[in-house]
């Protein structure tokens, strides 16, 4: 286990497109704890192909090759859990008390089941989707605001999500949340209306440094690839404009 001792530890390898937000909740922990790592950053249409899928077959990001463990890890909450596991000595953002270290996983796991699968179908059909489908927008829009709701309450009368300090269960929330008015196509100042605990708990984490250079190394990330903000080339607005640009491509450069 890591002692805090940069001088004896080689920087973890972490693999990611720069646009998805699983991808930055690592970043975000990685920045907190000061482990020192060097991103491979390589586009969306190449992340179910080789050399990646060689370190996930399942074609997903993020992913980590540690070279001071020997191992590779996949799934953005199982690499959390490592980390904090390996790179934390001074349990700077989470706990080792019985109580508290099972609830945080168990926020972790509520954010990888509850948060992640609805905020992106829910940005899928009220943004990529190429034909708008009500009941699906409003399906997902609902369980969206379900999640806050859950959150808000919760929240009511603390700062943070466990305990009395921000922890990696508080802060995997954060990259999702952030982009919320994209998913929901509403005003940035409107995201969290109705929900003042979660705009104030969000607010409160996304004014640290770590996130602040996780968001600057992002931003460069997507102008070196000519990206927008919703991570597809600059000029293209839906999956399916994408995926005939991606086919296309592949075509040409089969052809030559």
């Amino acid at each position: 286990m890591w002692d805090g001792d940069d001088a004896n530890l080689d920087h973890v390898s972490y693999f990611l497109p720069a646009p998805g937000p699983n991808s930055w909740k690592v970043i975000v922990v990685l920045e907190e704890l000061q482990v020192p790592y060097e991103i491979v950053s390589f586009r969306f249409e190449d992340v179910k192909k080789k050399p990646f899928i060689d370190i996930n077959p399942n074609g997903r990001v993020p992913a980590i090759v540690d070279p001071n463990n020997d191992i590779t890890l996949w799934e953005s909450g199982a690499i959390i859990t490592y980390l904090i596991d390996n790179y934390n000595p001074k349990r700077l953002i989470t706990y080792d008390t019985l109580r508290e270290k099972n609830h945080l996983n168990q926020w972790l796991h509520f954010q990888m089941s509850g948060q992640g699968p609805y905020w992106g179908t829910a940005g899928h059909f009220n943004v990529l989707h190429p034909l708008k489908l009500p009941t699906a927008i409003e399906r997902y829009n609902d369980q969206v605001t379900r999640v806050l709701g859950v959150l808000d309450e919760w929240l009511e009368g603390k700062e943070w999500l466990v305990g009395d300090k921000i922890t990696y269960a508080d802060l995997a929330w954060l990259p999702w949340n952030d982009r919320l008015e994209s998913v929901l196509l509403c005003p940035a100042d409107d995201k969290f209306a109705g929900f003042p605990n979660v705009k104030a708990w969000h607010e409160r984490m996304a004014s640290r440094p770590s996130w602040k250079k996780a968001m600057e190394t992002r931003a460069r990330l997507m102008d070196e690839q000519g990206l927008d903000w919703h991570g597809m080339p600059k000029g293209i607005d839906t999956m399916k404009e994408y995926e005939e640009k991606m086919a296309a491509d592949e075509k040409a450069k089969a052809s030559k």
